[in-house]
């Protein structure tokens, strides 16, 4: 059966009495990959609602639905980070949703608590270790702030918002003053002043600038799915390492979404959002970014990394956690 109709197919997985009839749907996303387009194009077949798509940056389009308030066409805002989601909800962008489906599919710790925001994939932040690399092979993000990689690790700004919704998890687990013990010892390890994305980082380990860095699994598919001779160089360079499996689990984050607070198509964004979580629906939204789904089996290139262990912490911490793990960073040195 073709893609696009196993996406149409899973209308059995939707109650009859959810399937509405609106004109069309207002989606603002900071997403941007083909296999989303092939999910919109599905469910106006589905529904006959026509999707219509505003792009553009997470912040940026937070901060257009907060300015355009009650007369905002936006239905739904989709996102990447819990943090982010986190920072649109207290600006009061969302709306609370009731939705069985979606409360019995999403994981407790992958929502808001109060139904705000949803998340609809994963990804989990690893360590990248060389293959080449003398020193001992680290098993968690601790290993990393001691004495043994001193001035061999790679790893971007503290203001990038994947590195403080890491460090916001660690708060929560191991308190405060072990999370700023570990920023310190980490800063006092660089190889190099932060610079570049995570794809940099893992660059630089392959070349062995740096011995280990830390970087979003989804990084790893796009080089894994690559058929640029370079590219395989630099996987074949590489051990990626899922930390903290004897104990709290390797850090993950999801990109998600909400129904906006002033949605003029409430009921069609949540069915919207229902249908982004049937297995086939997850597993394209999935695939766009090389990310987990939320729900079902890993796919794509990733799948090849294997099964990890994942920290099971509430994902809106990230975002009630973000101030604390700023001021951690800051007094670490952590620029």
């Amino acid at each position: 059966m073709p893609r696009l109709l196993r996406v149409f197919a899973c209308i059995c997985l939707l109650p009859l009495h959810q399937i509405v009839q609106a004109a069309e749907l207002n989606l603002y996303s900071a997403r941007h990959y083909d296999t989303d387009d092939a999910l919109y194009t599905g469910f106006t077949d589905l529904t006959g609602v026509k999707v219509n798509l505003i792009e553009g940056g997470s912040d940026a389009l937070i901060e257009r639905i907060v300015n355009e308030g009650k007369l905002s066409p936006a239905d739904i805002l989709m996102t990447v980070d819990a943090g982010r989601l986190w920072r649109a909800a207290e600006a009061g962008v969302f709306q609370p949703v009731s939705s069985k489906i979606l409360e019995s599919r999403i994981p407790s710790h992958l929502r808001d608590p109060n139904n705000l925001w949803f998340g609809l994939s994963k990804r989990a932040r690893v360590i990248i270790y060389g293959t080449g690399e003398s020193k001992p092979t680290p098993t968690s993000y601790e290993d990393l702030a001691g004495d043994t990689y001193r001035g061999r690790v790679c790893i971007r700004s503290s203001s990038n918002i994947y590195n403080l919704s890491l460090l916001a998890g660690m708060i929560e687990t191991t308190g405060e003053k072990a999370a700023h013990k570990w920023a310190k010892g980490v800063v006092s390890n660089f190889a190099r002043p932060p610079q570049g994305n995570d794809t940099a980082q893992i660059r630089a380990v392959a070349s062995g600038e740096c011995g280990a860095a830390i970087a979003n699994t989804y990084y790893v598919g796009r080089l894994l799915a690559s058929d640029k001779p370079a590219d395989k160089e630099t996987v074949a360079g590489l051990k990626i390492i899922f930390p903290n499996q004897d104990d709290r689990g390797a850090h993950i984050n999801i990109s998600g979404a909400g129904v906006t607070q002033y949605a003029p198509n409430r009921e069609t964004a949540i069915q919207f959002i229902e249908y982004l979580t049937n297995p086939e629906a997850q597993r394209l939204f999935a695939e766009g970014n090389n990310e987990y789904p939320v729900i079902g089996d890993f796919v794509g290139p990733i799948a090849r990394l294997g099964p990890f262990k994942e920290e099971a912490i509430d994902a809106s911490v990230y975002g009630k956690r973000q101030a604390q793990a700023v001021r951690i960073y800051d007094k670490a040195g952590w620029r």
